[in-house]
């Protein structure tokens, strides 16, 4: 198998295994975050990562402004053009040698102009080809909304997955939080947004059992040292199926992904967050669940 779609596939593996690795990674990081250095603050962690986000519309702005330019720069240029075409030729002296001049002159002139005009029409073309592209696409206002609304849907999941990392181990939690796909195909087919087919049923029976497995052999290694495992798996299944919720429902309102301009959904996402978020540090804090307290060392920040 060659060509540019295996180069597609193979570049589209090397990316989700890195995927992979990023999430494994930052599980352990806060794993590790909740145990030796004693920073047990699920909450205030995904607020903090989730903002990050919003750095997303800064790179939006920019491209937005570059685009912008080079597009009125490209029609200022047709016009130009389009105004040289149209000046008036100066009529030459009516001599023999003038008018073999006059010839070539206006034989080059035309060959010039169909130059012009073929330069001006694939010019024509790929700004017809630019506007038809976003035609189809969600406009800044209902991409902006769009990730409002999901923003708490998208944070609810995230803490779930942190929070479980107190009470489980890191090996049960990304286990049990990568059932989402399960979830996605469960609520998709009642939503009427995927269908049942073989080989899904096949993968959801496989994947069940694999949670099973996981979780009956997880309870006897870890009920040792963490008496609350349960709480942690449950955690992180309920993390899978608002994963699950947040990936249906997208795609039920946007439908074809080229439609959304995923920077800007999640620069909203993370601005979102910052808005509308920050009252649940003071609750959490008022009654006790987690104190608000800022990290103390400079490896808990890096972290």
């Amino acid at each position: 198998m060659t060509g540019p779609g295996y180069g597609r596939h193979t570049a589209g593996l090397v990316l989700l295994l890195g995927v992979v690795l990023i999430w494994v990674g930052s599980s352990f990081l806060v794993s590790n975050l909740f145990g030796e250095q004693e920073f047990n603050r699920p909450f205030f962690i995904t607020y903090l990562n989730t903002s990050t986000f919003s750095l997303y519309l800064v790179g939006t702005c920019v491209s937005r402004l570059k685009s912008a330019t080079h597009r009125r720069l490209a029609r200022r240029k047709r016009s130009r053009s389009d105004d040289g075409d149209s000046a008036p030729q100066q009529e030459g002296i009516d001599t023999a040698a003038m008018a073999g001049a006059s010839r070539r002159v206006n034989a080059n002139h035309g060959v010039n102009a169909e130059h012009r005009m073929h330069a001006r029409s694939r010019s024509d073309e790929r700004l017809l080809l630019a506007d038809s592209a976003t035609e189809h696409k969600l406009t800044t206002r209902e991409t902006v909304r769009l990730g409002v609304g999901f923003s708490v849907l998208w944070f609810a999941a995230n803490v779930a997955q942190n929070a479980s990392l107190a009470y489980t181990t890191v090996a049960s939690s990304s286990i049990l939080c990568s059932t989402s796909g399960l979830f996605t195909l469960a609520i998709g087919a009642l939503a009427g947004v995927e269908t049942f087919t073989t080989a899904r049923l096949g993968a959801v029976v496989a994947s069940t059992l694999g949670v099973y497995c996981v979780m009956v052999s997880g309870a006897e290694a870890t009920s040792a040292h963490m008496p609350r495992a349960w709480v942690g798996d449950g955690l992180a299944l309920l993390s899978a199926a608002l994963y699950g919720c947040y990936t249906t429902l997208l795609k039920r309102r946007v439908g074809d992904e080229s439609r959304l301009d995923a920077p800007l959904f999640f620069g909203a996402v993370g601005l979102a967050n910052i808005v509308l978020l920050w009252p649940g540090l003071i609750i959490l804090d008022v009654t006790g669940l987690e104190p608000f307290i800022l990290p103390r060392t400079g490896s808990v920040w890096a972290m």
